[in-house]
């Protein structure tokens, strides 16, 4: 296997993220209505209730908790929580299907040089924090390069390409 710089573990992608849930039809509910995530297929051998999910090029596992009277309930909407983000197209349909569902949300937006980039949060059934946003507008720079690039997933692509292909030495 081929050292990559910055890339130790030679990983590839995140594959999912595992929550624990009051009731796991409440969340699948949530995830597939509101987030468009869709039910697949999750190994038989395992012995505790749950339920995978995928989309967007991740996947959610839910976990039954064994006590679901002992997990925390988060009222407040609080962006500096643990949270997912996911990118949209149109911050105005988002919010305005929000409204529609009637799902409680906060708005914040962050500028940087003259680029904003707008943000909603909202809780999940088991409150964990959603964001929404338009981060495709911020670049990303990296502290120690020169590199600069958006969130955007064909950037990213393109900016991994970049880094796999050496760059030609000049001699003089």
């Amino acid at each position: 296997m081929k050292e990559i710089p910055g890339n130790p573990l030679h990983l590839k992608s995140l594959n999912h993220i595992s929550l624990l849930c009051h009731s796991i039809e409440e969340s699948i509910s949530f995830y597939r209505d509101v987030l468009g995530f869709f039910p697949i297929r999750r190994p038989g051998s395992f012995d505790f209730n749950g339920a995978w999910l995928f989309g967007y090029g991740i996947g959610i596992h839910l976990l039954q908790a064994p006590e679901p009277e002992k997990l925390p309930k988060k009222t407040e909407i609080n962006p500096k929580d643990n949270h997912i983000s996911f990118q949209c197209e149109s911050m105005g349909a988002v919010e305005k299907k929000l409204k529609e569902m009637e799902i409680k949300h906060v708005r914040a937006r962050v500028e940087e040089g003259g680029i904003y980039v707008d943000q909603l949060f909202f809780h999940d059934p088991d409150g964990f924090m959603i964001e929404i946003c338009n981060c495709d507008n911020l670049p990303v720079i990296p502290i120690g390069g020169e590199l600069v690039r958006s969130c955007s997933i064909v950037k990213f692509e393109l900016l991994q390409q970049q880094q796999q292909t050496p760059s030609p030495v000049i001699q003089q």
